[in-house]
């Protein structure tokens, strides 16, 4: 079944500082969709707007053309990667697999190096492999939608490829949000893309919109 997410109407004010105003963004199946901007331009913040981690007043945030006021707390319908690890270290990997409902052999077909893990816990790990479980978990989990908090950042640049490959298999079967400064990996992996300016959105349709918007130089190699 396909599902819609629709965001729009957003303002966010820290103090005097407006940082969101006159948003809008929609994600639905079989779409990943990529915010870009600047640091400080919001990005996070729309994201934890739309978990529903951070509150406003001014919102509008609709699944399936239904309202939801209270953000996305139930990881049946949005699972959210944040910037920072959300696993506890003392955990198993064993018991994280469970308790995510995932198949830990499925895993390890994209990452076999991770095999011999199956009984350590997260504390074991790099920070680096952290990153990798964490970001398959929720990309592999069962829900409508999932966001990605800047996933590529911490990763090393041999895996950004097989996580690619994940998201393209995974948008099969729900919507992906994702951002990174790491903007490459944003054009090529996403459907639609969202530049945060002023705090408005603009969805763009190529490189080209990206100059003009002041998020690429001229002379930027993608």
């Amino acid at each position: 079944m396909k599902h819609s997410l629709e965001v729009d109407s957003i303002i966010l004010e820290f103090d005097t500082k407006r940082v969101l105003q006159d948003v809008f963004l929609k994600n639905e199946t079989g779409k990943t969709t990529g915010i870009l901007g600047r640091n400080g331009t919001g990005k996070t913040c729309l994201m934890n707007i739309i978990y529903g981690e951070l509150k406003t007043n001014n919102k509008s945030i609709r699944l399936d053309g239904k309202a939801i006021f209270d953000g996305f707390r139930n990881p049946e319908t949005l699972r959210y990667l944040p910037q920072f690890n959300f696993i506890p270290k003392n955990l198993k990997i064993k018991r994280v697999f469970k308790d995510f409902n995932l198949n830990f052999s499925a895993f390890i077909e994209y990452f076999p190096n991770f095999e011999k893990y199956y009984n350590f816990k997260l504390r074991s790990l790099s920070g680096g492999e952290n990153r990798i479980l964490e970001i398959y978990l929720i990309l592999a989990s069962k829900t409508k939608f999932c966001m990605l908090d800047e996933p590529f950042s911490q990763v090393m640049p041999v895996h950004v490829d097989t996580i690619k490959r994940i998201i393209n298999e995974e948008k099969k079967n729900k919507g992906i949000i994702i951002t990174d400064h790491l903007y490459e990996h944003i054009i090529d992996i996403c459907d639609d893309i969202y530049v945060i300016l002023n705090g408005k959105t603009y969805l763009t349709k190529d490189k080209n919109d990206l100059i003009k918007l002041g998020y690429l130089q001229e002379n930027s190699v993608v």
